[in-house]
């Protein structure tokens, strides 16, 4: 089971934007030129209301390099050793920043092209303005990952089935759903699995949602492996 930890969300938002990366790896970007790209460990940059991080924030890590045709068409070559423990979490972001109640609606849309070897999950991240509070939604999964926390049960809401598990790392704490069975493509009605923790479940009350992240858990990618979003939306109501 992966261990998790805080630092790859408080360390990329408080780490200046570094210069922009090298080249190595990104002979894996598409054909034709990317807008942007970096190698840098929290390299980031914000395109068409989409906040893009490629945020190496574990220990043991090899390298990876992410570029981006815009906030929502972009990827990741990441060669991350064959050990445990969640090397980085490259992600595109935006910013919600409204209470539960206030919220009418609040979907994604996602298409993704993710290999079928090493460790890794393809989830969203999506954060109270506290930190206080970490929802994971895991959409698939392959090789040794599994969430934080305990059991409990599991629930079908948001037009999937999902698994849930309860837990805290020490920073906040984290209720992950993990979808029943893999998906590359797909919508997901967030605001009905934020509502059931809600109120259905009571383990937090009417936060602000601030920021709701998509991207690539990765522990291993040994070798180097791609990992390309080729579409994605988030919107709010």
């Amino acid at each position: 089971m992966a261990t998790r930890t805080r630092s790859r969300l408080s360390t990329a938002l408080l780490a200046p934007a570094l210069a922009l990366g090298a080249t190595v790896g990104l002979a894996s970007a598409p054909a034709q030129a990317a807008v942007w790209n970096s190698c840098d460990q929290w390299g980031n940059t914000t395109l068409n209301g989409y906040t893009l991080y490629n945020n190496i924030w574990g220990s043991g890590t090899g390298s990876q390099c992410i570029w981006a045709n815009s906030g929502t068409n972009w990827g990741v070559w990441a060669n991350h050793p064959n050990t445990g423990g969640i090397k980085s979490y490259p992600n595109a972001k935006k910013v919600v920043n409204k209470p539960i109640t206030s919220l009418a609606s609040l979907t994604s849309g996602y298409n993704v092209t993710v290999p079928s070897s090493g460790a890794y999950n393809t989830s969203y991240d999506i954060w109270d303005t506290g930190y206080k509070y970490e929802v994971m939604l895991w959409v698939n999964k392959t090789g040794a990952v599994g969430p934080l926390g305990s059991s409990q049960g599991s629930v079908t809401l948001g037009g999937s089935t999902w698994s849930v598990y309860k837990g805290n790392n020490g920073s906040n704490d984290v209720f992950s759903f993990i979808r029943s069975s893999n998906s590359n493509s797909g919508t997901v009605n967030i605001l009905p699995l934020l509502k059931w923790i809600k109120d259905t479940k009571g383990w937090f009350g009417n936060v602000t949602i601030g920021d709701v992240q998509f991207g690539y858990e990765i522990t291993s990618s040994s070798g180097g492996l791609d990992f390309t979003t080729n579409s994605l939306t988030v919107s709010s109501s």
